[in-house]
């Protein structure tokens, strides 16, 4: 049974008209000495690709996809045969998925565990017949009501060692599906008010189950890297896991820095206030940059509304930080996205994924233009080129006093500093977008 009624999306180039193909994206294409493909390491979402049916905070479903069936086994197995079927006919080399996204819970938690054996089987089979490959699963504490007060922070004992529980099994499940990395969302990690919360008390238990999370993955010799992916609020008012200095503080703290990476969101970095190259940023110049949520939020929109990208400006910036990475590693893009509300159709959830993997294919190549004509790069070292001698030098090598620095203020009765020429640049980048 066939679930898309469209052939294959192939490569057509920039001059295509034809909705159903890429304009930009050639898997095949040599960029920075390598293929496309392997820059990108695009993924699919299991949640939003193949259990997303249209709802928001203001209205129900409005999509009625063929893979829904009435029983849960029939369903979870249809949904996978739809997914490989949209990742095979898109080119889609990786997806990523939550527990409960594969199968709904059962009666309690060992049915619910037998049934993900199940269906992991079955998609096990999927991936030796296509060669499609799992980027990261994790577990979905957040949606059941058990999760009312947080997972690893709940007030409620019984709670953390469920969620503890649900966890080993999700890590279990990604190891059995080769998964390259495990990521942890606390999706209520955090709190309402602090008129009845202990912060201290809930940070140190997060922490903690982080690091039994780690130590049964060496256990049972899971390789893949454990990643992190910040929020800053929704569903609660204050998430623990805020942006990327806030995690790595926290990690910093409990020592648990050397196990784990970012897994950045574009949508997630604009709630914190932040552009989405800062994130990757931050993320890239302390060593954690693991992986990428591909997507967008609204700007006159207040809540995480995961968009698929479409602004080629933020997919060049982003793509830029990835280059100056060296690139993701075991990581890669997943499509974090989900089509609008009044996109129900088939075709249109294909028309998003080309959107989005044109986009970051278009920024890659601009990234790459840049990264290899050092326009930033030399602009920036000229800005700070007061650093590599005299005084500066000796600040950069830590080798000057209080005394000494005050000594040559007193001495240097004019400073004069050069524009830094933000407009320029900015222009520039608009050059290299439109060639």
């Amino acid at each position: 049974m066939s679930y898309f009624n469209f052939e294959k999306i192939k490569y057509e180039g920039s001059n295509s008209t034809n909705t159903l193909a890429f304009k930009e994206y050639n898997e095949d294409e040599v960029v920075l000495g390598k293929p496309m493909k392997e820059h990108l390491r695009f993924a699919m979402s299991w949640w939003h690709t193949l259990s997303s049916f249209g709802s928001d905070p203001f209205g129900g479903e409005t999509m009625s996809r063929s893979w829904i069936k009435k029983d849960a086994i029939k369903t979870a197995k249809a949904k996978v045969d739809a997914g490989f079927e949209f990742m095979q006919k898109l080119g889609i080399p990786y997806f990523c998925f939550h527990d409960r996204d594969l199968i709904s819970e059962g009666k309690d938690l060992k049915e619910t565990n037998e049934l993900l054996d199940v269906i992991s089987d079955y998609i096990l089979e999927k991936m030796k017949a296509t060669g499609i490959k799992c980027l990261w699963g994790t577990a979905n504490c957040f949606n059941n009501k058990r999760y009312v007060h947080g997972a690893a922070t709940s007030c409620n004992a019984d709670v953390f060692a469920y969620a503890a529980a649900q966890i080993k099994k999700a890590i279990e499940i990604t190891k059995k599906l080769g998964g390259e990395n495990y990521v942890f969302w606390g999706g209520r990690e955090g709190y309402e008010t602090l008129l009845n919360t202990d912060t201290e008390l809930e940070l140190d238990n997060f922490a903690y189950l982080l690091k039994l999370a780690k130590d049964y993955a060496n256990e049972i010799g899971f390789k893949g890297q454990f990643l992190i992916e910040p929020k800053p609020k929704e569903p609660t008012k204050h998430q623990y896991d805020f942006d990327v200095q806030t995690v790595l503080g926290f990690l910093r703290k409990y020592k648990l820095d050397k196990d784990f990476k970012m897994n950045i969101e574009a949508n997630h970095a604009t709630l914190a206030g932040h552009t989405f190259q800062h994130e990757l940023n931050i993320a890239r110049i302390n060593g954690v940059l693991g992986s990428i949520d591909a997507n967008q939020g609204d700007m006159l929109l207040g809540w995480d509304t995961d968009q698929f990208p479409t602004n080629i400006y933020d997919a060049t910036m982003a793509m830029y930080e990835v280059i100056k990475n060296g690139g993701l590693n075991s990581g890669g893009l997943n499509f974090d996205s989900k089509v609008r509300r009044g996109s129900f159709t088939d075709e249109d959830l294909a028309i998003a994924y080309i959107a989005g993997m044109d986009t970051f294919a278009k920024g890659l190549k601009v990234a790459a233009k840049l990264y290899e004509d050092k326009v930033l790069e030399e602009f920036v070292a000229k800005r700070y080129s007061s650093y590599n001698s005299g005084i500066g030098k000796k600040i950069r090598d830590k080798e000057v006093s209080f005394k000494e620095l005050e000594k040559y203020a007193l001495g240097n009765c004019e400073i004069t500093n050069e524009s830094g020429r933000q407009e320029m640049l900015e222009s520039i980048i608009n050059q290299y977008i439109y060639k």
